[in-house]
């Protein structure tokens, strides 16, 4: 049974961020990594809007999930980063946004028992590019629950793939699940990483060494 998704509303401001207390997963990653399309392709039905321009997320996108893992959760589709319609101060705008998402966790931290966890997601065709190593180190420095996953490695040959995987384990500090949004690859597991994000014992980052 396909779980029930219902898009919440596109967030501006912390004033628009949940506050019942369900659990979040947040969806980071460069602006053309693909993370509406993902979101799409978890859910199996069209939810998030895709465009072929990136940039242009402004807002942080809030879908509620219902019969997915026992219990309801929110995904959350950042604005994403390295890239902005608009120039410098779209780009500011979006990192602002961002910090204020992930300040909201921070003041929760320690007074309620809200599950948060994140989804990093990184180009499979392009592994360790310094946005995604800067956004590795910025979550691994907060301290949530997070996992990287590696999207698009349906566009690499088998050869590629190879190689591909291995420069994304070294830059990244371990295994990195590869996940196909046109083929299906790697859903099934994803959801594996999303139940053990807002888990008792959820995976985190490593920081990398300096």
């Amino acid at each position: 049974m396909r779980p029930e998704v219902t898009f919440v509303r596109s967030a501006a401001s912390p004033a628009d961020f949940p506050s019942d207390g369900l659990p979040e997963v947040a969806l980071v990653g460069r602006s053309n990594v693909g993370k509406s399309t993902l979101l799409n392709a978890l859910v199996g039905r069209r939810v998030a809007r895709t465009s072929a321009a990136p940039g242009k997320t402004r807002l942080v996108n809030l879908f509620r999930v219902d019969g997915a893992i026992g219990r309801p959760f929110y995904l959350a589709d950042l604005p994403g980063y390295g890239y902005a319609r608009g120039g410098s101060a779209a780009a500011a705008a979006f990192e602002t946004l961002t910090r204020a998402f992930f300040d909201s966790w921070e003041q929760r931290r320690g007074r309620t028992p809200d599950a948060v966890g994140s989804l990093l997601l990184v180009d499979g065709r392009h592994p360790g590019l310094d946005a995604d190593l800067a956004a590795y180190d910025w979550l691994a420095a907060r301290g949530f629950p997070a996992a990287v996953v590696a999207t698009k490695i349906d566009k690499l040959t088998r050869g590629e793939r190879t190689r591909a995987q291995r420069a994304l384990e070294l830059a990244f500090n371990g295994p990195v699940p590869a996940l196909s949004a046109v083929t299906g690859e790697g859903m099934k597991d994803l959801w594996t990483t999303i139940v053990r994000l807002l888990s008792s014992h959820p995976p985190r980052l490593t920081p990398r060494p300096r």
